[in-house]
């Protein structure tokens, strides 16, 4: 019988209980798995296979998870959800500042985390058709974004950014000259149902900015509205 499900997980923890309890739970969904156990070996497994996803502790033997993630994202925009015992808001801020895509705090639940892996895949660019409805290819203030392609650019030059990126980007492209507040950009960039801190947008509105300004285009592009939430500026005219 054909397999349904050829999406490929790197699960990153020294602990083999926690490797075993996630493998097992993500075969049962249909992942193929794959196991590290340290950072390390979580790099050069990165390096030589691809991945859909990463779920990766950030204290393990040698380098760290962050530092991990820091080496995978030189080289690869794969999702990356982290596990922690570690979970003030510094140590989650700066995990997704490093490339984190989502963090998840110790102990979890397994549903929590399925439902976190799941909204991180739900939109993967394999798994998207140009057919597929409701796929939006957008310009706006000098931004063309086809979801279909997952590719978004700036006058002609390439944006490189993470699928939670992107999402966040289609969304305010989608809404564009509207505000959209950090509740709603969880629920309909990334479809989160559950509770989460809303600095994670503020994080990722951040590396955003970061990368339009790096493609020529003035971070301003997004507008913060004080007490709410962002705007995406149509007609923007960028500052020579």
């Amino acid at each position: 019988m054909e397999e349904l499900n050829e999406q490929r997980i790197l699960v990153v923890d020294d602990e083999e209980s926690i490797t075993d309890i996630v493998s097992f739970n993500l075969l049962k969904e249909g992942y193929k798995v794959d196991v590290a156990h340290s950072g390390d070996k979580a790099v050069a497994m990165a390096k030589a296979a691809e991945y859909d996803l990463v779920i990766l502790d950030v204290m393990l033997p040698g380098i760290d998870g962050y530092e991990v993630c820091r080496r995978i994202r030189s080289s690869s925009n794969v999702p990356v959800l982290f596990l922690s015992a570690r979970d003030t808001e510094l140590d989650k801020v700066v995990g997704l500042e490093l490339g984190g895509d989502d963090y998840l705090a110790k102990p979890f639940g397994i549903r929590e985390l399925l439902a976190r892996v799941h909204a991180l895949l739900r939109r993967a660019p394999q798994q998207m058709s140009s057919m597929e409805e409701g796929v939006r290819v957008m310009d706006v203030s000098g931004v063309h974004l086809d979801e279909a392609g997952h590719r978004a650019t700036y006058n002609g030059t390439e944006i490189e950014l993470t699928p939670r990126e992107f999402e966040l980007l289609a969304t305010l492209m989608a809404h564009a000259g509207t505000v959209l507040g950090r509740e709603q950009l969880l629920k309909e960039a990334w479809d989160w149902q559950y509770v989460v801190e809303t600095k994670t947008v503020d994080t990722h509105i951040k590396r955003l900015r970061d990368k339009l300004s790096s493609v020529g285009l003035s971070p301003s592009v997004i507008e913060t509205v004080r007490g709410y939430g962002y705007r995406f500026v149509k007609n923007f005219v960028n500052p020579a």
